[in-house]
């Protein structure tokens, strides 16, 4: 990646990567270096971009780093120049999302029912650990019931259009030409990532791959045994991503 930046890019999660994990996300904040190590990164890599699970807007909100490629709700959504792009077939769905998300707040009373913009809603269970099983039993059923996709994340369940879309897609359709790539996550999400990357190297697009696992107490193993490098919470990404820069 050093030898050939120009053709060379570094994608990262947001949650549990570049910021720590909390109880409330609206209370998500990045490391106070992590922006200044994105701008630097920017400047020296054909590519540098955040794809994670948050809606665009609040990305943008909390890393204001010019440049930095913002892919939001797990490539549902796009930063593009001054706005945000939807994906179109996620339109259909939005009556649904509204629906499971009003069943989930009456039937989940003091469990935080995160709306994720329009076409998400998010079950956290992380400051009730003991009902898990009826949020997940809750979502489960609301996605039956509502024609949506559930994905299990670490101590949340989540709601969104049943489309053919994840972290592996989106970094698909925005690896271009390069050919290293370097991609940190720390959940069961971003293995569709190491997954993507894995089919651009069988198809000889990309050349080299780093896959960088962050390590917590939450860590799913399946990710840690795929990962190329592995570091200590984002503190240890964003000292590795600085070395980088």
């Amino acid at each position: 990646m050093i030898s050939d930046p120009g053709r060379s890019g570094v994608i990262a999660d947001f949650d549990g990567s570049l910021a720590p994990i909390v109880d409330d996300p609206a209370d998500a904040h990045p490391l106070q270096s992590a922006v200044m190590v994105l701008s630097e990164l920017e400047r020296r890599f054909a590519l540098v971009a955040i794809v994670s699970g948050r809606p665009v807007e609040f990305l943008r909100e909390v890393l204001p780093a010019p440049g930095v490629r913002l892919v939001g709700q797990y490539g549902l959504e796009w930063q593009q120049g001054g706005g945000v792009v939807l994906d179109p077939r996620a339109l259909p769905f939005v009556g649904a999302v509204a629906a499971a998300a009003i069943e989930a707040e009456r039937e989940l009373a003091g469990l935080l029912v995160e709306r994720k913009g329009d076409v998400a809603v998010a079950l956290h269970w992380r400051r009730c650990p003991e009902r898990e099983p009826e949020a997940v039993a809750c979502g489960e059923r609301l996605a039956i019931q509502h024609g949506l996709h559930v994905a299990r994340g670490r101590c949340v369940i989540e709601l969104r259009p049943p489309i053919p879309v994840d972290k592996g897609t989106a970094i698909e359709a925005i690896a271009g030409d390069l050919r290293c790539l370097l991609m940190a996550g720390d959940d069961t999400g971003d293995l569709a990532a190491f997954d993507a990357m894995d089919r651009l190297i069988a198809g000889g697009s990309l050349a080299h791959a780093v896959r960088v696992a962050v390590r917590s107490p939450e860590s799913p193993e399946e990710l840690l045994d795929r990962s190329d490098v592995v570091v200590d919470g984002p503190e240890g990404l964003v000292e590795l991503l600085g070395h980088l820069a």
